[in-house]
């Protein structure tokens, strides 16, 4: 795989609490050389500047960031707002208490929410938090997402205590969602070798701030 081919994997990442606007404009001009498939960062740094980010790079935003313990509405108002803020994709962190409860149904309607709050054209992705959970519920919350209009499920936030993206979990995930429903692996991908494992498992996104150490390694 080229290293343009390899880009087009990757959701250039910034998710840092203490993300400036000036650090923003560096990742969106870092990403329109790069050629990444996407920007992803913090609902308050929304909106961007005209002209900053290449139009053929999709603008990611994170609701519900990092815990995914926000109130259903708070979810869907959050990420609605991004949406009006110029986002093109939301990565909604799911209630890991309602997984951990087995709570299926009160997960479905939150997702359900966040995805009326945004409307059928903007693509949803669950955080799922692969590594806080065991093989079994990965599998539910992944249907359950899938059942209630993500387009992705996504492996982790980055940010919790558990770890981030394992080659098992994905390649669980994938075998759950089938090929209709994107992948998305994040959290602790920082090489190329690990990049292209998550590939090769099933990941159609990278999520990751190691950007450009993983296209030129």
């Amino acid at each position: 795989m080229t290293s343009l081919e390899l880009a087009k994997y990757i959701d250039h990442t910034l998710l840092a609490p203490e993300a400036t606007g000036r650090d923003v404009a560096k990742l969106c001009l870092e990403a329109n050389e790069m050629k990444v498939a996407a920007v992803c960062i913090s609902p308050s740094l929304l909106p961007l500047p005209n002209g900053l980010l290449s139009g053929d790079i999709a603008l990611v935003c994170v609701t519900g960031f990092p815990s995914g313990a926000h109130a259903g509405a708070t979810k869907s108002y959050e990420a609605a707002t991004a949406v009006k803020n110029g986002a093109t994709e939301i990565d909604m962190v799911v209630n890991l208490g309602f997984v951990y409860d087995s709570m299926w149904l009160e997960l479905g309607d939150e997702i359900s929410a966040v995805r009326r709050g945004i409307g059928n054209s903007v693509k949803l992705k669950a955080i799922i938090e692969s590594a806080a959970l065991t093989d079994e519920q990965i599998v539910m919350t992944c249907r359950v997402a899938v059942a209630n209009g993500v387009d992705f499920v996504k492996t982790s936030t980055g940010f919790h205590k558990s770890g981030g993206a394992t080659v098992h979990a994905v390649r669980l995930m994938r075998a759950t969602v089938g090929n209709s429903i994107g992948v998305k692996a994040s959290g602790g991908i920082r090489t190329r070798e690990s990049a292209l494992e998550m590939i090769k498992a099933g990941a159609s996104r990278l999520g990751t701030s190691a950007t450009r150490t993983i296209l030129v390694g």
